[in-house]
């Protein structure tokens, strides 16, 4: 059921991906607010004319992204841009996008989400994260054993998030065209106008490696790739790193 002008949940689920619709049973059962499946965008599926026309091989924006995107990866871009657009269709204040590896602590997750949904309209974006973040930044808001936080460095993973409706818009107003991966790009807060927060705790977990790994990811990378990746991985985190620190000048 719709909860227009209120705030609703979507879960990204590939139906080819037998081994995770449990979990998303257990996510329709656990989630506190109304939730509804997106189909994701199957990336094997896509043509190679349907990917070049969203996703650019030539970087769009610094730091230069130094790999190429997966076609699941392109697919999970698509997927999540579903979602943005499901939220304005909707006619919601918010929406949390949830993708289908997800665990829920509930007590936890319902705390953290009623802070979330106070200073949404505020941050843009609240991102749940599924695992402990090093360094989160300085508190924004406190409630009820929960903080959000506002890092330096944005993180990656977009497991669980919750976007104003005009993030939605932005987002998807800027992502017509992507050069890398959906979590990467929210990084970049300096491009995008939206500097998101953290819920702390989340409430979430991870429960990918148990329900069959990843469904982005390539598999059986040759080895001189996979060198690579890991040659640039870390210069490209540098860099990434060191922007976000020079444009760290939005107030609490």
């Amino acid at each position: 059921m719709s909860t227009a002008g209120g705030i609703e949940a979507f879960i990204i689920h590939l139906a080819r991906a037998e081994a995770r619709r449990p979990q998303v049973d257990h996510l329709l059962v656990a989630c506190p607010v109304s939730v509804q499946v997106i189909d994701a965008v199957d990336g094997r599926a896509l043509s190679p004319e349907e990917i070049d026309a969203v996703y650019s091989r030539k970087s769009l924006f610094r730091p230069y992204y130094p790999f190429s995107m997966t076609a699941g990866e392109v697919g999970c871009f698509l997927s999540h841009r579903k979602a943005w657009q499901a939220i304005l269709d909707t006619g919601l204040d918010a929406g949390l996008v949830i993708e289908d590896d997800v665990e829920m602590d509930g007590e936890v997750f319902v705390r953290a989400l009623k802070l979330a949904r106070q200073h949404i309209s505020k941050h843009g974006i609240i991102q749940f994260q599924v695992r402990n973040v090093a360094k989160p930044g300085p508190i924004v808001a406190q409630g009820d054993g929960i903080s959000l936080a506002r890092p330096v460095i944005v993180p990656l993973r977009a497991s669980c998030t919750l976007y104003s409706r005009a993030a939605a818009q932005h987002l998807l107003d800027g992502t017509a065209i992507f050069d890398r991966p959906i979590d990467g790009y929210v990084q970049l807060h300096w491009i995008t106008g939206l500097r998101p927060c953290l819920a702390i705790p989340s409430g979430v977990g991870d429960r990918g490696n148990v329900i069959g790994g990843t469904t982005i990811q390539a598999r059986n990378v040759p080895l001189l790739k996979r060198l690579r990746r890991e040659a640039l991985r870390p210069i490209y985190r540098a860099r990434i790193a060191a922007m976000s620190r020079r444009n760290d000048q939005q107030p609490a």
